[in-house]
């Protein structure tokens, strides 16, 4: 099910980090990219509403600037924008553009640059107003935001972290800290109680636009062939010779054999196989066409449910396989869980919706400048 309907909407903490989420067994195109892929901007937990998620708010990035108001008072020439007196000053902007440019640099062409870096400052500029608008909004009606409610946001993030991968590795990596990281989800929460409040205290569905949406949307609810699997992996190394290879193969031949007479196949798993999925019995899940290496797509979707298949050599090493079910093209059915996954969709929609009205009307009533456009 993809939301491309919607706008995203992203938690404002700025760290940027990899999520794999999906197939993350042995064989996966996300393990071979693991080691060569670039940090990008990580997507937030879904917003309240959503089956078992945190809230989040609306997309705001912070501006990584110290506040203005406690800059010493820049002359006219220094200002870059100006919102309800408060103060970004040229040297701010430049400073927030460069490390913005820094952590996107590698993600955007060469020849995309110069593009990338004029609407990236327009956007730090939008932000700083946005920022500031919000801040004084959340003052005024003095929402705020527990300890509780922060602590559980955290542990939600800490929670969706890649195994083996810890909150403190990610701020150290980011230059970021628990302090900075604690102050921005608290800001978000602020701020969706604010879009809370413009909707009057909830996000109301209807089964009508439940079902609108999905009648005019079939195409985003088509499933590809799939399968469940499991393997048991055993693993090759850069430095092999072709006698270690060999031998490695001869002893995942061996493993198949003890399969076919009988074995238990997840208790030879947990025991003999190389892959993290070990620990569920080889189990890698359910997954489509193209999120697994050629070699081992091409055998699985080949092979007969519930049959032990022939040792496959991929680059990762060398595998017995395992089809548990096979599910056919099809389209999904409007039952519950993707109505669940529809409402999802439509309360982010209508919370969009609410939190781009109160920055309009925000910016309508305010005074803000912005210099030397």
């Amino acid at each position: 099910m993809s939301d491309k309907t919607g706008r995203n909407i992203l938690i404002t903490t700025a760290v940027f980090f990899i999520f794999f989420i999906g197939v993350g067994g042995c064989g996966s195109k996300e393990e071979k990219k693991a080691q060569e892929a670039k940090p990008v901007m990580a997507p937030a937990p879904v917003l309240s509403g959503a089956p078992g998620a945190p809230a989040a708010a609306p997309a705001v990035a912070p501006a990584t600037s110290p506040p203005a108001g406690a800059a010493k008072s820049p002359g006219a020439s220094d200002i870059a924008v100006e919102v309800e007196g408060i103060k970004m000053t040229r040297s701010q902007l430049e400073e927030d553009l460069k490390k913005r440019m820094e952590t996107l640099k590698s993600q955007v062409p060469p020849e995309s640059l110069e593009q990338a870096k004029v609407e990236i400052r327009r956007g730090l500029i939008d932000e700083f107003v946005v920022q500031n608008l919000l801040s004084k909004e959340i003052g005024a009606k003095k929402v705020t935001a527990t300890e509780k409610e922060v602590a559980e946001i955290l542990e939600s993030m800490k929670a969706q972290l890649p195994t083996g991968v810890t909150m403190d590795e990610l701020l150290k990596k980011n230059k970021l800290d628990l302090a900075m990281m604690r102050e921005e989800i608290g800001m978000n929460i602020r701020i969706n109680k604010l879009v809370m409040q413009e909707l009057g205290g909830k996000v109301k569905i209807t089964d009508k636009e439940i079902s609108d949406f999905y009648n005019k949307n079939l195409d985003q609810f088509k499933r590809q062939e799939s399968v469940h699997a499991r393997h048991i992996l055993v693993t090759k190394a850069a430095g092999d010779t072709d006698k270690i290879k060999a031998e490695k193969k001869g002893r995942a031949e061996d493993l198949r054999k003890q399969l076919v007479y009988g074995a238990d196949f997840a208790d030879l798993a947990k025991k003999h196989s190389d892959c993290p999925s070990k620990k569920g019995g080889g189990d890698l899940g359910t997954f489509a066409r193209g999120q697994m290496v050629k070699p081992f797509e091409d055998a699985v979707f080949s092979q007969e449910k519930n049959a032990i298949g022939p040792v496959v050599e991929t680059e990762f090493g060398f595998h017995i396989i395992q089809v548990l079910e096979r599910q056919s093209p099809r389209v999904a059915k409007l039952d519950g869980e993707t109505k669940q996954q529809i409402q999802a969709v439509l309360e982010r929609q209508k919370q969009q919706g609410a939190f781009d009205a109160m920055i309009k009307r925000l910016k309508a009533g305010a005074n803000i400048v912005v210099y030397g456009k």
